[in-house]
């Protein structure tokens, strides 16, 4: 089965993922990490998610342009981590949106790195916005914390309108191939080798495999990516909509990649270290016996 999705998508331009929801990233095929930053408009009003790095801004700004809206309309920045790909262009963002009272939300943990970005936005923390951004209409974003996945401070945010889940690195990928929407063949539900060589289909790429890839090098740990896990688990959300790969639509696919994330091994510092973690760590012996020596 075909993913009709992705059929004559023009990257280009933005490209609606949700109602009043846009991708308005950067389609580049030879880095391998697609960044996405996304715009949700309601009315007048509109939010930015992860507004991505200083050199891609120009083409962001585009397609924010393309939407049909003004950037004054921008009353908030959403970080959901602190990496230069998601923050790098805030001082672009704080120039052409122009508004004293343009406001940052973030995790507190990112707001002490974020300040380093901006110049002129007010520093929200969740816990100060009580974990939720309304706009003016009653439609409300809700911020749930995800720690150390991969970051301190990381979160997602949710859309009850339309049931988008903006997931920053959870559910990412890392990759040359490709598309804005992924939806998995039958064939890749079932399979437990995500080795492209041992494709039982005889595909020359496997998306699971980018995914677990990712994974296992920007989470900090398998402790760390259970927990993000069973924090969202009960969010009733409909689509993901990662900061890096695909915007992941079907509820059946995303089930299936969670069942492989919760049970992934080598994750982060796990993959470094492997079996020393179920041992004993922490032995200081030498340095204390330099001390010692240096005494004596």
């Amino acid at each position: 089965m075909s993913n009709t999705r992705n059929i004559n998508l023009n990257y280009d331009r933005d490209i609606k993922i949700a109602e009043d929801i846009c991708w308005v990233g950067f389609y580049d095929i030879e880095s391998g990490l697609y960044c996405n930053p996304y715009i949700i408009i309601d009315g007048e009003e509109a939010v930015v998610i992860d507004g991505g790095s200083r050199p891609d801004f120009s083409t962001v700004m585009m397609k924010i342009l393309q939407t049909g809206i003004h950037p004054s309309s921008i009353k908030t920045l959403i970080y959901q981590h602190y990496d230069p790909d998601l923050c790098g262009s805030i001082p672009n963002f704080e120039s052409i949106i122009g508004k004293k009272d343009l406001t940052i939300i973030s995790d507190k943990e990112n707001n002490m790195f974020i300040r380093h970005y901006s110049v002129s936005s007010r520093l929200r923390s969740l816990e100060g916005v009580n974990h939720k951004f309304e706009f003016s209409s009653g439609r409300t974003l809700q911020f749930f914390n995800t720690p150390y996945s991969h970051s301190a401070g990381s979160f997602v945010t949710f859309d009850s309108k339309t049931g988008v889940l903006f997931t920053s690195d959870l559910f990412g990928s890392l990759g040359k191939k490709w598309d804005l929407f992924l939806e998995l063949e039958p064939d890749c539900r079932v399979c437990t080798d995500y080795t492209d060589k041992d494709c039982k289909k005889g595909s020359s790429h496997c998306p699971l495999s980018d995914i677990i890839n990712f994974h296992r090098r920007i989470m900090t740990s398998e402790t760390s990516l259970r927990y993000a896990l069973e924090q969202i688990a009960e969010i009733p959300f409909t689509m993901i909509a990662p900061q890096h790969g695909s915007v992941i639509p079907e509820l059946k696919d995303i089930a299936v990649i969670a069942e492989k994330l919760v049970t992934l091994k080598g994750v982060g510092i796990n993959r470094l270290l492997g079996d020393r973690l179920d041992s004993k760590l922490g032995d200081i012996s030498p340095l204390m016996e330099r001390v010692k020596k240096n005494e004596s």
